[in-house]
């Protein structure tokens, strides 16, 4: 596999919403809104499925790119990994054209499944661990993929820090970073440090695309990433900082619960374009492009 080049290119583009079986599923059969882009499934939601769902699927996937966000790959596990699962992952990315896999920089699994994400230990050894366990999932698939900054509740080893774990493992496993701008700021807070140094600090030209979603103020010095509320002024505020920072990148709108009507979700995917369009003008006015 060759190594990360300056010149950056995107799997998707724009601005996108995740796909949610249900009420939402059934909206957006009537059809896709001009304002999504892309949209992204968890596959675990969807190996295998029988005929009518495969049916249902490939008719969104046929009208705007997919990309797959993991739940179960484990990776930071001291189990062995899930090989069957990764071989089942690369039959759904080529039957369905996805355009990349993430997944969280975690784990949620030992001698049986649990259905949470664990923080890897900040560790020099479990650098290397982790990193030979994401080049064997890319050597499976044949292609790189894109690892998540997770939230975390405790630190189970502080011999280095949170950006500098999540950096060490990027560059040793050279795989793209799947980047989570609610995550940041959940940390801030709950860690208490800078989000936007923290943000800065991430190598942008690993950045295949990013989450935004809303969590739940459990209290004032602890937030909980629940992905079930609208997102809050100061993590679009952290996004246009990301723009401003980085350039643009592909952005979707996360919503896992508390899942309201589509077209309400639509205008958080718009506030996305919006930030994405200040960014994209500038560039146009500063180079003297027109379009």
């Amino acid at each position: 596999m060759t190594s990360l080049t300056s010149s950056q290119t995107f799997p998707v583009t724009g601005a996108g919403l995740g796909l949610r079986r249900g009420e939402l599923m059934e909206s957006l059969e009537k059809g896709i809104p001009s304002s999504i882009d892309f949209m992204e499934v968890a596959p675990e939601n969807w190996i295998p499925m029988g005929k009518t769902l495969r049916d249902r699927f490939k008719a969104l996937s046929e009208q705007v790119p997919f990309v797959c966000h993991g739940l179960s790959l484990s990776i930071g596990s001291p189990a062995p990994l899930d090989e069957e699962f990764v071989y089942a992952v690369k039959d759904f990315i080529k039957a369905h054209d996805i355009r990349i896999y993430s997944e969280h920089l975690s784990y949620c699994s030992d001698t049986g499944h649990m259905y949470d994400l664990l923080p890897i230990p900040f560790t020099e050894e479990a650098v290397h661990y982790t990193a030979n366990r994401i080049k064997r999932v890319q050597d499976i698939l044949e292609q790189r993929i894109a690892m998540e900054n997770v939230s975390f509740y405790a630190a189970p080893s502080d011999e280095m820090t949170e950006i500098e774990f999540v950096n060490a493992v990027l560059e040793e496993a050279d795989c793209h970073l799947h980047i989570d701008i609610n995550n940041i700021y959940v940390n801030s807070v709950n860690h208490q440090y800078d989000a936007e140094a923290f943000l800065k600090a991430l190598p942008g030209e690993r950045i295949a695309y990013a989450h935004i979603a809303g969590h739940y103020n459990e209290a004032e010095d602890l937030i909980v990433d629940t992905h079930g509320a609208d997102v809050i002024q100061p993590v679009w505020d952290l996004l246009d900082t990301a723009y401003d920072h980085f350039g643009v990148f592909p952005t979707l709108v996360e919503r896992d619960f508390n899942i309201p009507p589509l077209d309400v979700l639509v205008k958080e995917v718009e506030q996305v374009h919006d930030y994405q369009n200040k960014y994209q003008t500038t560039k146009r006015e500063a180079t003297g492009t027109h379009g």
